[in-house]
Order: C-alpha cells, then sequence, then structure tokens
C-alpha cells in the first residue's frame, strides 16, 4: 500500500527560496495511470500556479490512461493540457520531469509539453511499447529507443538529469526562465 488516495500528490513550498508548486505522481499507485481524481488534482496545481504565478513542477511516473475508466481517463489529458496552455499564455514557467516510467497518455501529452523537459538516466518514456511498435511499423527498434538518453540525442528532452543533481538543475532553470522574480539563494555551507 502507498497510503494515498490516489497516483498524484501535490505540494507547495520554496525550490532555494522560490515558491513553487508541485505535482507528483506516484507509480506504485495503479502504475500511476491517470484517471478522473489524478487529471483533477493536477489541473487545480496548474490552475493554482496560474493564480499565483508561481512555477510549477510536473513529476511524471505513469503507465498510461486508466483504462478502467474510459473515456473520462482520456479526457483529463486534454483537461490538462488546455491548463498547461493558459500557464503558458501567462508566461508561468512550467518545468516537467520525466521518470521511470512515464508512458501511454501521460507522455503523449502533459508530460512532453513542459518549458523544460528533464529526464532521470534511463528512464523509459513513450506512448506504445517497443513490442506493438515493432510489431506495427515491422521494423527492429534501434537499441534503448525510448531510453532517456535516446530521446535526447534526438532532441525529445531538454536534459537527462540524475535526482541527486535535480533540485540544483530545476533551481537553474527556474532563475533563466524568470529572472526578475526575486528569491532567496541557497546559502552554500
Amino acid at each position: 500500500e502507498t497510503g494515498l488516495t490516489d497516483a498524484v500528490i501535490n505540494a507547495r513550498g520554496k525550490l532555494n527560496g522560490r515558491e513553487v508548486i508541485i505535482s507528483a505522481m506516484e507509480y506504485s499507485f495503479i502504475g500511476g495511470s491517470m484517471g478522473a481524481v489524478v487529471g483533477e488534482v493536477i489541473t487545480r496545481a496548474i490552475e493554482e500556479a496560474l493564480e499565483k504565478k508561481k512555477p510549477i513542477i510536473i513529476i511524471s511516473a505513469s503507465g498510461g490512461a486508466r483504462m478502467m475508466e474510459g473515456v473520462l481517463s482520456l479526457m483529463q489529458l486534454a483537461k490538462i493540457s488546455a491548463a498547461l496552455a493558459r500557464l503558458d499564455e501567462a508566461r508561468v514557467p512550467y518545468v516537467s520531469v520525466l521518470t521511470d516510467p512515464t508512458t501511454g497518455g501521460v507522455t503523449a501529452s502533459f508530460a512532453m509539453l513542459g518549458d523544460v523537459n528533464i529526464a532521470e538516466p534511463g528512464a523509459l518514456i513513450g506512448f506504445a511499447g517497443p513490442r506493438v511498435i515493432e510489431q506495427t511499423i515491422r521494423q527492429k527498434l534501434p537499441p534503448g529507443f525510448q531510453r532517456s538518453e535516446f530521446l535526447l540525442e534526438h532532441g525529445m528532452l531538454d536534459a537527462v538529469v540524475h535526482r541527486k543533481e535535480m533540485k540544483a538543475y530545476i533551481s537553474r532553470a527556474l532563475e533563466f526562465m524568470s529572472p526578475g522574480v526575486s528569491h532567496q539563494p541557497s546559502v552554500a555551507s
């Protein structure tokens, strides 16, 4: 058991003194699947980021849409993407962090819409699985296809960053995206 009521949790906090909104998916809850509740929770985080003009960080870990919820599950992908479009229009930063795995509709929608898309090393990222793709196109896929390093090499990600360096990397990215926003820099000890 995860102790969670669904596959996502939202938080507010400070990243090196900069206020941020975070929405983090939990793969161990039904494979991090996207259902109606997950869609609503992530959309509310985006709406709060928009209202407060605070950057949002969405950490994805998902097997895709929650099939047992049918079309309601798929509707969440469009709902979240529409909320992110409003966030983009307002020029509020969105950092997308893709962990292992981030697949299905989550990848095909909001996980790849960040102003900066960052993945962890070796993360499996894709829409359909490699076997399905190979059977469809009747070709062998290159080694590492759908791994974060391959996606970075082919321009589909902005960075591959180890979890230990993620905080510093995101902090620098937010500084670059909103240079005039006041925050307290971290103090080296």
